[in-house]
């Protein structure tokens, strides 16, 4: 039976290990870096970068929820990449004019979210890079494909896709996407990402910033 993890930073660690398992090259390599998606994904990634002695930024991604129902994701956005559901906006009834204002709503969210975490600081160039994306789960995989698609289009010479939760069901669509896949759990019967962890508290601004911060000043690797 799956034990559910205790909270993000455990489920951050034991994912570090997996990768440092599965590739273990990724502590010697000096192109490795970490993209987490916030919120939920920056405690994992703050201890995967740690563990790689890599550095950490965010990849920033919104889904697009159908109007009324705005869980109900019907796309997601990153910068420079969007994924539709066509099959949801078909069921739902979502007009161009509809998916077009939920968009811009996202955007600038999204551009609030740069200025909110980042600041003025540029954007890692990632291409030639050995890139690994990370969260705390994946569900549908929308809003992680619309983030591996915008990482793609910048040429890394790896892209790992670390989590440590996901149905098999939504892992699949992935393979065409990244080179490597590190999941520590797959469960068929799934519900929801929150339900595999005990704390699956939700995370503030502040909270983000502040493990940004202890990103850039922590030093050295814990693994290899």
């Amino acid at each position: 039976m799956m034990t559910p993890f205790l909270n993000r930073v455990e489920a951050g660690r034991l994912l570090a290990e997996a990768l440092c398992a599965s590739l273990p090259d990724l502590t010697s390599r000096k192109d490795v870096i970490v993209l987490a998606l916030p919120r939920g994904g920056v405690p994992l990634g703050l201890e995967v970068a740690r563990a790689l002695n890599a550095p950490l930024d965010l990849m920033l991604v919104r889904k697009l929820g159908v109007p009324g129902h705005r869980e109900l994701a019907m796309g997601a956005i990153a910068s420079g990449a969007r994924v539709l559901n066509q099959d949801v906006i078909r069921s739902c009834g979502i007009s161009d004019e509809d998916l077009e204002a939920v968009a811009r709503e996202e955007q600038l969210e999204l551009e609030r979210r740069a200025r909110r975490y980042r600041g003025d600081k540029p954007w890692p160039e990632l291409k030639d890079r050995c890139v690994i994306l990370v969260d705390d789960g994946i569900a549908t995989g929308a809003t992680m494909e619309v983030a591996a698609r915008a990482v793609r289009q910048q040429q890394p010479t790896l892209l790992v896709l670390a989590v440590p939760v996901a149905p098999p069901s939504s892992l699949g669509r992935f393979t065409p996407l990244v080179d490597r896949i590190v999941c520590l759990m797959t469960p068929e019967s799934f519900w929801a990402i929150g339900a595999w962890y005990r704390d699956f508290s939700q995370l503030n601004d502040e909270q983000v910033i502040t493990m940004m911060r202890e990103a850039e000043q922590w030093a050295g690797g814990d693994c290899g």
